[in-house]
């Protein structure tokens, strides 16, 4: 027979904002404080010092990374490094820059293998780029609706993007890359431009934004038309933003059918 877990073995993933100071919740600093074994991935030295401070006994999973190393089994490395003391009884948190639950694998790998193993598991949420992009950039995805894709998946998939919406895509700086590279590489960067032209004039203007992860520091901002976004300089991290180029038409009999239930 199989053991059994443990009654007090836990797993709980945490996400700790952007910047890590002022956005990292309570309740996720309470978990990752009092877990018997702590893990992260951040971004940056100041997020790193925090954790540990919470929790002296923390580890990194930044050494799974590897320059050319396959970028599933690194997320399966950090998967199993997370498990591993949740099997042995122990009480586990993780922390993750962000949300842990977008564009997260390890994260969800971990909760759901958890969870099938019998272990108690949860995710907390935690402030997400998407989040800081709405505030720097004044941007409501409930007016047009919004589009979030993979910059990879959109046109690897032929994703065909609604012009009426609001259009966002993650990781620009590594289209079509499956392995892990310490330096951004825009050499893919033309094919989503030449695709995005198929749904946008070219002169359309797109912004390419990175949050901040300090509190004194400003977001890296770039518009440019569309067909100009190769010619500008980006950075790492980089989600490229197009706003709507298009604007829907009310449904008159809709309207109508809606405006009888008022009266």
């Amino acid at each position: 027979m199989s053991a059994q877990p443990a009654a007090d073995a836990s797993l709980t993933i945490v996400g700790t904002g952007i910047d890590a100071g002022g956005q990292f919740t309570p309740q996720g600093r309470a978990f990752f404080t009092a877990a018997d074994e702590a893990f992260y991935l951040v971004a940056d030295p100041v997020a790193v010092r925090l954790l540990e401070w919470l929790n002296p006994a923390a580890h990194s999973l930044h050494r799974h990374y590897g320059d050319g190393k396959d970028r599933l089994e690194t997320y399966e490395g950090m998967a199993e490094e997370i498990l591993a003391p949740l099997r042995r009884g122990r009480d586990v948190c993780a922390a993750f820059y962000g949300h842990p639950g977008i564009y997260v694998y390890p994260a969800r790998v971990a909760v759901e293998r958890a969870r099938a193993e019998g272990f108690s598991a949860k995710m907390l949420p935690g402030v997400s780029s998407l989040d800081c992009l709405f505030a720097d950039l004044d941007l409501d995805p409930a007016l047009t609706g919004c589009q979030i894709h993979h910059a990879t998946e959109l046109f690897v998939r032929r994703i065909e993007p609604d012009t009426a919406s609001l259009l966002i895509l993650f990781q620009i700086g590594a289209i079509g890359q499956p392995a892990h590279h310490d330096r951004p590489d825009w050499s893919n960067l033309p094919l989503l431009v030449e695709y995005l032209t198929e749904f946008y004039p070219a002169a359309h203007e797109v912004t390419a934004y990175a949050a901040s992860p300090y509190p004194l520091t400003r977001p890296v901002v770039k518009r440019a038309p569309l067909e100009a976004l190769v010619e500008i300089e980006l950075t790492v991290g980089m989600t490229l933003v197009v706003p709507p180029a298009s604007e829907r038409e009310v449904d008159a009999t809709m309207l109508a059918r809606l405006e009888q239930h008022l009266r």
